[in-house]
């Protein structure tokens, strides 16, 4: 997006305080219990969205990824909560570990990945989503199978991103249910290119978003969100082993049926941290144009930016971002 056709105050560097937001409220659900616990008992505040045969959208990671969601605690919510729940992933548009349905079924056995079905929703061809509104996009091209499913749980690893800035439910259902050869294609590569990645900066995150847009209309009130802010590098789980170490504090785990509010709330968390404890993690959001992620989302009507933050640990107290973040530590392996 060229400078004089900039919408003002939808600079993808440009944090918005809380104050200087408009519009209603969401709820968002808060706890600092990182564990197979924690993880259960946020998810049973949105479940009852979930109908159907269930899609759980997970990044399963690069082979020996350091800092995905741990297997344990996934293996944990599935058997006590989602017993007919399926994985669903779609093979990447990178040569790695998670390029071709061969090589990436071998990636989720080396990643333990083997206690329910994983369905690598490309693995048969593309199906074309409507995206209503779409500034870059009418339809973007996802995983065929993602038809196959009444409902979708967004679980996502925050992190950043060395596209994306951040990452976070957003870019795990924008990129996640994309296709890897048309619609991360689409997403990433200026048509006639050379240069797969030349999409950047504020027209990668409204692509993005459009494609994330066309799942989340899809599924309609049948998605539900959880982000879970531990061993959050600046590197995306799709470097895998390569991934910058981690210096952000882990502070706990969100959940919502507004994928706007999770993110944004995902964000502002990390604002509230102490500055030597963000410093890296903000500098990886703001040199992406990350933030353009979350005006957008709001252009698009798809959720809002303003929330109550409801701590599950303290009797579903509305609490602030300082209460959040007061008791983190320094993060230590």
């Amino acid at each position: 997006m060229s400078e004089q056709n900039k919408v003002p105050g939808t600079g993808g560097d440009h944090y918005v305080p809380y104050e200087e937001r408009t519009g209603k409220e969401s709820i968002v659900y808060f706890t600092r219990d990182l564990s197979a616990e924690g993880l259960q008992r946020i998810y049973g505040r949105i479940s009852e969205s979930l109908t159907g045969k269930v899609g759980i959208k997970l990044h399963t990671g690069e082979p020996h990824g350091p800092n995905i969601i741990p297997r344990p605690w996934v293996e944990s919510l599935i058997q006590n909560k989602l017993p007919e729940g399926t994985i669903v992933e779609t093979n990447t548009y990178y040569d790695g570990g998670r390029y071709t349905t061969e090589d990436h079924r071998k990636t989720l056995e080396v990643n333990g990945w083997t206690f329910c079905p994983v369905d690598i929703m490309d693995e048969e061809g593309t199906t074309a989503l409507p995206v209503k509104d779409g500034k870059w996009f009418d339809e973007m091209h996802m995983g065929s199978h993602i038809t196959d499913y009444d409902s979708m749980f967004v679980l996502t690893h925050f992190k950043g991103h060395s596209k994306g800035g951040f990452g976070g439910s957003n870019k795990n259902i924008g990129i996640g249910c994309a296709d890897g050869r048309i619609g991360k294609k689409m997403i990433h590569t200026t048509p006639g290119s050379d240069d797969m990645w030349d999409i950047s900066n504020e027209e990668f995150m409204e692509r993005m978003t459009e494609s994330a847009k066309a799942v989340t209309d899809h599924f309609g009130t049948h998605i539900s969100y959880v982000n879970v802010l531990r061993n959050m590098s600046v590197s995306c789980d799709c470097e895998g082993v390569a991934a910058e170490p981690v210096v952000t504090p882990n502070i706990g785990i969100l959940a919502s049926l507004d994928i706007l509010a999770i993110d944004q709330a995902s964000v502002d968390l990390v604002y509230a941290l102490k500055e030597d404890d963000r410093k890296a993690l903000v500098e990886r959001i703001e040199s992406r144009h990350g933030l353009r992620q979350l005006s957008y989302m709001k252009e698009l009507h798809m959720g809002n930016d303003r929330y109550q933050l409801i701590d599950i640990d303290h009797d579903d107290a509305v609490i602030t971002l300082a209460d959040a973040v007061k008791d983190v530590l320094p993060f230590k392996e």
